[in-house]
């Protein structure tokens, strides 16, 4: 689905038993909560991509997680002007998977780059945490999950 215009990734929806998400705070914008995410390499299937992001930016692997569904469609979304740089791609298009966490005292290390805090949450106070420009995509996958 990446495309000159478009950059292909992956975001990874993690639960516990009681069905809240595991958010992560950005490093670069103190406040600014989302789920893991990232581009998928050259050579990557979706779900390999899914299962590295989540393993550089919050250092759950399948020892601690296991998957249990994928969203059936690609999400696509632009980026602002703010954020587009000449010659660069207009946003993304990701493959959102959705992973359960196998012990709910598991704690996730979050990488300090991209991360530096996390916390479990409802679904309606991610989407009002996450910024503008993915709002509609979270809104599309996760009110329906």
């Amino acid at each position: 689905m990446g495309s000159l215009h478009f950059r292909a990734g992956t975001v990874a929806v993690v639960r516990d038993s009681s069905g809240r998400v595991l958010a992560f705070e950005r490093s670069d914008r103190t406040g600014q909560w989302q789920l893991p995410q990232g581009g998928i390499d050259a050579g990557e299937t979706p779900v390999e991509g899914v299962w590295r992001e989540l393993e550089e930016e919050t250092g759950l692997t399948a020892n601690e997680v296991h998957l249990v569904d994928e969203y059936p469609e690609w999400t696509v979304y632009e980026w602002p002007e703010s954020v587009k740089t000449v010659g660069q791609r207009l946003g993304q298009a990701q493959r959102w998977f959705f992973f359960q966490i196998d012990d709910d005292n598991t704690a996730p290390r979050p990488d300090g780059v991209e991360f530096v805090d996390w916390k479990w949450v409802q679904i309606d106070w991610l989407i009002d945490q996450v910024v503008d420009f993915r709002q509609a995509s979270y809104q599309r996958v996760l009110g329906t999950a």
